[in-house]
């Protein structure tokens, strides 16, 4: 009763209204060329039937124009987020750039973690078994929000040890994870190292702890060389908020700046580092505080990047703290 008490709770922490997709931003440009900038591909999108979740379907967002299988996106949403309209933006995006990205909706009440983690696992898995000419395996990444944040460490350590996938390239990319559940200590330290890692937190976020960010990071078998843990800070620029809070990327509103340089961008440049080992792609997204990595547009405050992160805000800060009873990793590590 109190997991699902707190799991309610981060629900209206999550869930708003659909996102347009749009960029609205009249203050600060989107890129127009190089990382983050929209790409050429019209999109082409494909859906089928959910088998673990009645009613909903899995969608495939892929380059229309491509006739051969391209490098793959696992999307793993926040809680409450099982319509793709919320990510909307971010989905063209990555289709839009060459790739295909994978959505898998899984339900919000009345399932336990586990059928959560293991709706999206076999989602992804029957994704990539029916349509082999979209997708390929050999080259993967995953990206998750909030609750997905925490589960795409366990669900892609499946993917990578049970069926392969990545050997020709992998990465994950984690955002304000939430509690990381089926990953264990000795997962963690026998995780493919060749994989990539950004884990980025939000320094207004007060739902979840980054402590559960750092954790991870700390403890995962990826070399600092091939991993940056990314603090995005809120800024104020002629009178316009940007908010580094929970929300981000943007589902409650119009796509803005943060959006696209703070998230497309580093994604953007991690997918060609990951899949072609471009260093003028490594320096944005893994570049260890590089001028090209951090710089942020029109007076938006710099990312700030390490390999040593540690918490700057107590766990009063948030509603779901690192040292909550919850915390399947606090049997296993000592506290952040």
């Amino acid at each position: 009763m109190m997991m699902r008490t707190l799991l309610l709770t981060l629900v209206f922490c999550l869930t708003t209204s659909v996102v347009f997709s749009q960029y609205s931003d009249s203050n600060i440009s989107k890129p127009a060329t190089g990382y983050g900038s929209d790409g050429v591909h019209p999109v082409g999108v494909v859906s089928f039937q959910n088998p673990n979740f009645q009613g909903k379907k899995i969608e495939i967002y892929y380059p229309k124009d491509v006739k051969t299988k391209v490098p793959t996106l696992f999307f793993c949403h926040g809680y409450g987020g099982n319509n793709p309209k919320h990510i909307r933006g971010l989905l063209r995006f990555v289709a839009s750039k060459g790739y295909a990205m994978v959505f898998v909706p899984y339900q919000t009440v009345k399932v336990t973690i586990d059928d959560r983690y293991n709706n999206l696992l076999e989602g992804f898995r029957k994704a990539a078994r029916d349509y082999p000419f979209i997708i390929d395996t050999t080259r993967v990444g995953f990206m998750g929000h909030s609750f997905g944040g925490g589960a795409l460490f366990g669900v892609a350590n499946k993917c990578f040890k049970e069926n392969n996938w990545g050997t020709n390239g992998r990465f994950l990319f984690s955002m304000a994870p939430w509690y990381s559940f089926n990953i264990s200590q000795e997962d963690l330290e026998s995780f493919p190292k060749d994989t990539k890692l950004i884990t980025e937190v939000f320094d207004d976020d007060d739902t979840n702890d980054h402590r559960m960010a750092i954790d991870i990071f700390k403890n995962i078998n990826i070399p600092d060389s091939e991993k940056d843990f990314i603090l995005l800070k809120s800024s104020v620029v002629n009178g316009h908020n940007y908010e580094a809070d929970h929300r981000v990327p943007s589902t409650s509103k119009a796509l803005n700046a943060l959006d696209y340089y703070a998230i497309y961008r580093l994604l953007d440049a991690l997918f060609d580092y990951t899949f072609t080992g471009n260093p003028a792609a490594k320096e944005v997204a893994l570049g260890n505080g590089s001028k090209n990595q951090v710089e942020m547009p029109g007076g938006l405050k710099k990312l700030v990047v390490t390999d040593n992160p540690a918490a700057t805000h107590p766990e009063s800060n948030y509603k779901f703290r690192w040292s909550r009873f919850q915390n399947p990793r606090m049997s296993q590590v000592k506290s952040k």
